[in-house]
């Protein structure tokens, strides 16, 4: 069963970019959600990564 947060780490990994291009996409408004703990560690709930991958599918050509 998957976990209901991914850390950025997993996210990171899973999208296989590095942590700069995530924060890039973060400062222009493209990155997925994400929720910054006490740590000051950032989690990205599972349902928003999904949500925000299936926003970015593109239009199968005809």
């Amino acid at each position: 069963m998957a976990r209901a947060f991914l850390t950025l780490d997993e996210f990171l990994e899973e999208m296989d970019v590095a942590k700069s291009t995530f924060f890039r996409w973060k400062a222009i408004g493209q990155a997925p959600r994400t929720y910054k703990l006490p740590n000051r560690s950032i989690r990205i709930r599972r349902t928003d990564f999904e949500s925000w991958l299936l926003s970015r599918e593109e239009p199968q050509a005809a």
